[in-house]
């Protein structure tokens, strides 16, 4: 099952970063179709948030079709993304693994290497990015 951690310095909305934690492991393959997601009450005992911002999460992805609401029941992945080869993603992820050691390595905090990562994403020439 998914745990959410919200970071409050992101200048993302918790209800967005949810979606967006969702989202995400929907296209790791962390979340298939099928897969409940933590109720209401297990996220606000978990990360202490107020229940309507995980409400208001929860009807975003139901809106979008990725999830459903099984009233009493839960609410369950309906949908998922495009599945991608998930091996590919397991080499590129140890690739990039590797890529974080030498950043720390190389005395990198987490807030430069996010935004090494960032930056490189959004201004390298689109052929190499995308």
């Amino acid at each position: 099952m998914i745990e959410f951690r919200l970071n409050g310095s992101s200048g993302v909305s918790p209800y967005q970063q949810i979606v967006q934690q969702v989202k995400n492991a929907l296209r790791l393959g962390r979340l298939r179709i099928g897969d409940q997601l933590p109720t209401v009450k297990e996220v606000v005992g978990k990360i202490a948030i107020n229940p309507n911002t995980v409400l208001k999460a929860y009807r975003e992805l139901e809106h979008e079709g990725l999830v459903a609401a099984r009233p009493g029941i839960g609410t369950f992945v309906v949908s998922s993304f495009d599945e991608t080869t998930y091996a590919a993603q397991r080499t590129l992820r140890r690739s990039l693994e590797v890529w974080l050691e030498k950043a720390r390595r190389a005395g990198l905090d987490d807030e430069s290497i996010e935004a090494l990562f960032v930056d490189t994403f959004l201004f390298s020439p689109k052929e190499l990015v995308r």
